[in-house]
């Protein structure tokens, strides 16, 4: 099985929408060709985390029958690319008619409301059904933080034009995968948590069959594979950020997007189960 568990589409009726939705705004951006810095990939990033949310209430099963195919994987990522790049239409036509003064602040700043309301309604189930619980979810993102700060100082040591030219992009990138394995590793050794990806499933078992899974659990190897891929492929990306930094922080951003989702979805979902 190389597809993950609970991979499915939405029949045609509401696939065929979103992607004739998703292609329209893709176009629109496309034509409009706004500025990608660094400010412009973070300002994405409560986006990201939003849709982290959405298919965390998809797991709960929060939804109506008829919908809850699109807040399953792979379709609760064009459900958020839609409404990320709708955003980022608007904040376009509001800077340019002066009632912003970025157009990341607003996109930002819409992301963050959108995040906390359906963040607030996923901790609102957990506490009434009683499985709020912090402790690891915190540990998990404190980890991560620091495994990140020290592969990111480690790179500006040693490869100091890589972290130079990729800059906070880069950096947003490493975190968002050493969250996603961090938080995997702590689910998978401590909280006896299943792994859905098959992929990521074969690293644990490997991790599992080697010697030091009686002191440190099998996760650890995930980790480190999650940061070294994150690490070459920021390395990879250094000539064509300075070459089309536009193009490249794009790719990158979806990059970081791969990582930070499933890392925030983890911890969302070891708050409330």
């Amino acid at each position: 099985m190389v597809l993950p568990e609970g991979f499915v589409l939405p029949p045609w009726y509401l696939l065929v929408p979103i992607l004739v939705v998703l292609a329209g705004v893709i176009a629109l951006l496309w034509a409009l060709e706004p500025p990608v810095t660094d400010r412009t990939v973070l300002a994405f990033v409560p986006w990201m985390l939003f849709g982290s949310a959405l298919h965390v209430l998809h797991r709960l099963e929060a939804y109506p029958d008829q919908f809850e195919t699109l807040f399953a994987t792979p379709t609760v990522y064009l459900v958020t690319a839609i409404i990320a790049g709708g955003s980022w239409i608007i904040g376009i036509f509001l800077y340019a008619g002066g009632l912003q003064s970025t157009i990341e602040r607003f996109v930002g700043v819409a992301g963050t409301a959108f995040f906390a309301v359906f963040t607030m309604v996923i901790l609102n189930i957990g506490w009434e059904e009683g499985t709020f619980e912090l402790f690891w979810p915190v540990i998990s993102v404190v980890i991560a933080g620091i495994v990140t700060a020290v592969a990111w100082i480690a790179l500006s040591l040693w490869f100091t034009d890589v972290a130079a030219t990729t800059s906070a992009t880069g950096a947003l990138v490493v975190f968002g995968h050493t969250l996603d394995g961090v938080s995997t590793a702590i689910g998978y050794d401590v909280l006896g948590a299943a792994e859905d990806v098959p992929l990521s499933r074969l690293i644990l078992e490997a991790g599992e069959s080697l010697p030091t899974v009686e002191y440190i659990g099998a996760g650890w190897l995930f980790i480190l594979v999650k940061v070294v891929l994150a690490l070459v492929i920021v390395g990879l990306f250094k000539e064509w950020v300075e070459e089309q930094p536009q193009q490249a922080r794009t790719v990158l951003a979806l990059v970081a997007a791969v990582g930070l989702g499933p890392g925030v979805h983890n911890v969302l979902q070891f708050i409330v189960t």
